[in-house]
């Protein structure tokens, strides 16, 4: 089965992969890997913003984990690598939050649950989930991938 047709079957639609917010590239692909640079979390072409902790539930900083999962696949379908994507590697989610904050791997779940639902046991990788003070345009959340692609 294809990653469109898995997504297809998941009720799945991606977004339109967002332009980058400052000088660097969406993706690049080098060495059999592409490396997605950090994706905010748009929802229903909203960005999301806040802080964990503050004025983000935790439901609603997962919601834009997802988000941001659900926008490093639309990279690599931009990037025209989405059908090679043999392994997700490694995400890194950085989270809008505060200093007493300490849930950050449950939000981090909102990206990672999404990889495995997409892509299975392919989709199970390593992970950071680490609490910042700030986010580029007051995102609530931002991840960032590596993920190995079939030759």
């Amino acid at each position: 089965m294809t990653i469109e047709a898995r997504l297809e079957e998941l009720g799945i639609t991606l977004p339109e992969a967002a332009a980058p917010v400052a000088s660097y590239v969406p993706v690049v692909v080098q060495g059999g890997f592409a490396h997605v640079s950090g994706q905010l979390p748009f929802i229903d072409g909203e960005l999301k913003t806040g802080r964990l902790g503050e004025d983000v539930a935790l439901d609603a900083g997962m919601e834009a984990a997802r988000a941001c999962g659900m926008m490093i696949l639309a990279q690599l379908k931009a990037a025209g690598v989405l059908e090679q994507v043999e392994r997700i590697v490694k995400l890194g989610a950085f989270v809008n939050s505060t200093p007493d904050f300490t849930d950050q791997p449950k939000v981090a779940n909102g990206a990672s649950d999404l990889m495995f639902e997409v892509f299975g046991d392919k989709g199970r990788h390593a992970r950071a989930a680490v609490g910042v003070p700030a986010l580029p345009l007051g995102a609530a959340v931002e991840v960032d991938a590596i993920i190995a692609l079939a030759n």
